[in-house]
């Protein structure tokens, strides 16, 4: 028998809730900030509330998982597909000791003096990024901001940290598009997951190479400072254990850079009068009000209680990282966006262990490339309907045509 909340989250995961979801959450804040699952699905509970979801991600009773490739509900099957292999041998998938290790291997050389060292990089990009969007509005009239902006610069900029040469980027997109296919919860279809597991191979195979040329030849690039702590014995992390990790920081640090940038700017052509405002500000907003993730799972190694309920042991937690920035019990009108309130601490990069490792990054991007897109073109604006990403895990644009 299926409670209020299955109701809600059915209509969530419809093309209704794809197409505004903060109306389904608004339903699932009346119902309270944790509402337990009695539906067919995986499953138990969905945390909507921003104390709850905050608790939830801190508290190490609830490990990082999916129903797909955790140890406690595939049993081995998961090793018979490269993307779940992957996906359960990197620090953003795994627990304990296994996600400690990979996640001091990669604070070692992925430091916060590193993210001030690529701002002069960024800024750069953006600046040749502008001359292209410059040149296609010339050429055109009008251009794809998400194609010729939103998605190149926070590849080239994972790029340039990794060492990836430039003119790879255009081989890796349509390979990291089947990844994320699989990773939204209504993509764990055999044919989704057959091609995101080709994926993988390819990638996997491209970083080997790569990781066996910076051994030879290092380079001032992060792959190389990896690969030379490895070898120094410094971390108890494989090649293949650095590789599953690569590709999914790629995935996970370029993404929601994509979708942060693509959701400010669609703001900012809907109303002028935001341009005006302090860009810190602007950002941390935007992360609030249109989260580029959605939501994560977590998996209740033992009973725990949440907000005054009791989550069962051994169940999946489905938490809503979009929901919870909209929590009207910690933010006073959740529904307009002003980049003026106070106090904005969006979940959208989660917390506790799991903190997205580059959060710092995306947060420069947006910092670093609004002010020199509105400064260069002052008069852009919306020059038709913008698409979105067919996606409820991720939320943006997949096309954003604007003109000048």
């Amino acid at each position: 028998m299926t409670t209020a909340a299955d109701q809600v989250l059915e209509g969530l995961f419809s093309q209704a809730g794809l197409d505004d979801p903060y109306r389904y959450y608004a339903e699932l804040h009346r119902l309270g900030p944790v509402s337990l699952l009695a539906g067919t699905g995986s499953y138990a509970a969905v945390v909507t509330g921003y104390e709850a979801a905050d608790q939830v991600l801190r508290d190490p009773r609830f490990r990082v998982t999916d129903d797909v490739y955790t140890d406690e509900r595939s049993g081995p099957a998961w090793r018979d597909h490269p993307l779940l292999t992957v996906l359960n041998n990197s620090m953003m998938y795994s627990n304990g000791s296994r996600h400690a290790q990979a996640r001091r291997l990669f604070h070692q050389v992925f430091t916060p003096r590193r993210v001030a060292q690529l701002e002069p990089d960024v800024s750069r990009l953006v600046d040749g990024l502008m001359d292209g969007l410059a040149d296609r509005l010339a050429t055109d009239g009008q251009a794809d901001f998400m194609t010729e902006f939103a998605y190149p610069l926070p590849s080239s900029v994972v790029a340039a940290l990794l060492g990836i040469p430039q003119a790879d980027l255009a081989w890796f997109r349509p390979r990291v598009e089947r990844i994320n296919d699989f990773l939204d919860v209504t993509g764990k279809s055999g044919e989704i997951l057959a091609a995101a597991d080709q994926a993988t191979v390819e990638l996997s195979e491209y970083y080997q190479s790569l990781i066996a040329e910076r051994r030879t030849i290092p380079r001032d690039d992060l792959i190389s400072q990896l690969v030379e702590a490895i070898d120094a014995g410094e971390h108890a992390v494989s090649d293949h254990d650095l590789i599953c990790n690569l590709l999914v920081l790629f995935n996970a640090s370029f993404v929601t850079t994509i979708h942060l940038i693509g959701n400010g700017m669609r703001l900012l052509l809907g109303d002028p009068t935001l341009r005006q405002t302090d860009t810190d500000n602007f950002v941390e907003e935007v992360l609030r009000y249109e989260a580029p993730v959605q939501f994560v799972a977590r998996f209740a190694a033992e009973e725990a209680e949440v907000a005054g309920t009791v989550i069962p042991p051994k169940q999946l937690v489905l938490v809503m990282l979009g929901a919870a920035n909209r929590d009207p019990r910690r933010y006073e009108e959740p529904q307009v966006f002003d980049a003026g309130r106070p106090e904005i601490r969006p979940l959208s990069f989660g917390a506790g262990p799991h903190f997205c490792l580059g959060a710092a990054l995306a947060r420069a991007e947006g910092r670093l490339a609004f002010p020199q897109l509105l400064e260069r073109f002052p008069s852009l604006h919306a020059a038709g309907e913008p698409v979105r990403n067919p996606q409820q895990f991720l939320r943006g644009y997949k096309s954003m045509p604007v003109a000048t």
